[in-house]
Parts: C-alpha cells; structure tokens; sequence
C-alpha cells in the first residue's frame, strides 16, 4: 500500500505546478520576491513607503456552487477570473490596489491538465486587476468528493493609504450613485439557478434569442473585475466617497454596507436596461422583483456615490476603463437604508 493507492497522486501534483507555472509567470510584479514552488510567497513592500498611512486590505471568497456549472459544461478556463474577482473586487470597493493573490484548489482527484486550466482562468484575473499570483495549493481529497469535482477560493491583499480609504463617512444629502454594468449572474445565487434551469447539458446548450448565445455560456461568463475603472476614477481625480460591490444579497444587503447612519440610498430600477439573463431567470422561476434584487446584482456589479460635481468626470474615467456606466440614484437624508423605485 502507498499513498497512490491510498487516492493521492504526489505525481500528479508536480505535473500540475510544471503545467501552471507559465500562466502564473505572466502575473509578476517587480515586488515578487522569488519563484513558484516555496514553501511561502514573498512579497516587497518597498514600493509603499511613500505613503503616509499605509494600510492593508484583504478579501478572501469563492466562487459558491457556480462551479457545479463548470462541471456540467466541462468548461474550467474562467471560473479561476471568478475567484479573483470576488476577492479584488471588495479591496478595489475599500480604495484599496490589489497587490497579490493565492488560490486554494480542493479536487476529488488531481488531473493536471485541468487544474491547469483552472489556474490559467485565476492568473487572467489576476492580469485583469494587477495582482501577482504568488503562491496557491491544490489538495486532492480522495473519499471526501468525488473525483471529477473541485472547489476553488482564494485570498487576496491589497493597499491604500489611510487616508483614501472609501468608507462612506462623508456621504450627504444629494450625492449621486454610478452602477457600473455587471457581466452577468457574476458568481452569486447560483443555487437559485440551479433551481430554476434543469442543469443537464441539453439545458445548458440552448440557444436563447433574447439572450443571443446558450444558456450555459450567459451564466458560467465570468465576473467583471472593477480595479481599473476604480482606478480610472481616482486618477481623475474625483474622490468616491462610498462603494458597493454588488455581490450575494443584492441591492438590499450590500447597499446600505456603504452608508453611514442618516444617510439614504434611493435606486430607480428603470434608470438602466436589466440584462436578459436575470428576466429570463425570473420569468422562468416566478421570482418576485423583490427576491431578484435581494439575490442578484441585476445588471449592476459596482456602485459608486460622488459629488454631484463629478458625475461627469465619474462617467468618463469608468468608460475609459472599459466599463459602462450609468446613474442609477442618489443619496438623501433619511434612515440608512435602500429603497428601489
């Protein structure tokens, strides 16, 4: 008997790292101390210096039971960008720049080739938002999950000076919410989902007029990545005084996440197209409009307030970044909360 035997492939394992180490080499940054392979990850903060404050932000996420629908569609090149997304995108919600990134892959059997294929999706994230892929782990649990199946998270870090920490304090009376445009579902309430499509590969492959593609490639589209159009707008040089990343909970969770006390958020849902895929969820699973906005980002991933003064310059440095932009509401005195009108 030996560990082979026993379910875990140590072979298998040295392959997956050989196979990866090209897509994680793209991601470097100058402060990438060292190669893949160590026991640790190092990093330089020598860069930072010139900050007066600087502080560090984290975020750690999965990518919840989306992956179930890599599974189903075989398809594993993007759901590492979910992954980082998830995690970048809350640093960049806080002002912070993403530094560096680690992925942790739990798989039922290690196949190179396809954890290969996942790290690849993770180090395009990690190109999307400028963070340094420096280190990760791939443990194969024989007996805990089946051998097709893998789960996927990740941790990331972050930094910003203290001083441009987005935290919501100086919110008023008339100041104006930007939602910049979602890819889609992004990677929340995909157990709603499962509900409401029937997860077999004829279901996936359909094709939806209103949708103009199949179903499963609108749902398994990766999440959209914010850091750039952030950035964009601090370059600007307009301040966001409070952001939301629109993630599990919708509008009525993450939204009042950003407000201080006294201070309300009025959305007006016609103030953008809601994409397809969220009508068609909702029509074929009887969803109330409530629900849909309590669950799903509904077309919005990030949701920035400004100045009224700088709406203009807001919605030129999130189209410069790639992104599209739309003002969707504004702040009013009142108790913290949301309403969508």
């Amino acid at each position: 008997m030996d560990y082979k035997n026993a379910g875990v492939d140590i072979e298998a394992g040295y392959k997956s790292v050989e196979l990866m180490k090209k897509y994680v080499k793209e991601t470097m940054r100058p402060e990438v101390l060292g190669g893949l392979g160590g026991f640790s990850g190092a990093f330089s903060l020598e860069k930072i210096k010139n900050m007066e404050k600087p502080t560090l932000v984290s975020g750690t996420d999965g990518c919840g039971t989306k992956v179930k629908l890599a599974f189903l569609m075989d398809k594993h090149d993007t759901i590492g960008i979910d992954a980082v997304a998830m995690c970048v995108n809350d640093i960049a919600c806080a002002g912070g720049e993403p530094l560096f990134f680690l992925d942790y892959i739990a798989c039922g059997k290690n196949y190179p080739e396809k954890i290969a294929t996942i790290v690849k999706g993770v180090a395009e994230g990690c190109l999307q938002s400028g963070a340094a892929l420096i280190g990760g782990e791939t443990a194969e649990h024989p007996g805990l999950m089946p051998e097709d199946e893998y789960d996927l998270a990740g941790f990331a870090v972050g930094v910003v000076d203290e001083k441009d920490l987005i935290t919501g304090k100086d919110l008023k009376d008339g100041d104006v919410l930007i939602g910049m445009a979602s890819s889609g579902v992004h990677s929340n309430g995909f157990s709603l989902v499962r509900k409401v499509f029937e997860m077999t590969k004829e279901s996936l492959d359909t094709y939806y007029d209103e949708l103009g593609k199949t179903l499963g490639e609108a749902l398994i589209e990766p999440t959209r990545i914010y850091v750039k159009a952030l950035k964009s707008i601090k370059d600007a040089g307009v301040t966001v005084k409070a952001c939301s990343h629109i993630t599990g909970g919708g509008f009525y969770e993450n939204i009042p996440r950003m407000l201080p006390d006294g201070i309300h958020a009025v959305v007006k849902k016609d103030s953008y197209e809601v994409p397809a895929i969220f009508k068609l969820l909702q029509e074929k699973g009887g969803i109330t409009d409530e629900m849909m906005y309590n669950t799903y980002n509904m077309g919005l991933g990030m949701i920035v307030a400004v100045d009224k003064a700088d709406v203009d310059k807001t919605m030129e440095a999130i189209k410069a970044a790639g992104d599209t932009p739309y003002i969707v509401g504004n702040c009013e005195a009142g108790e913290k909360g949301v309403t969508l009108c």
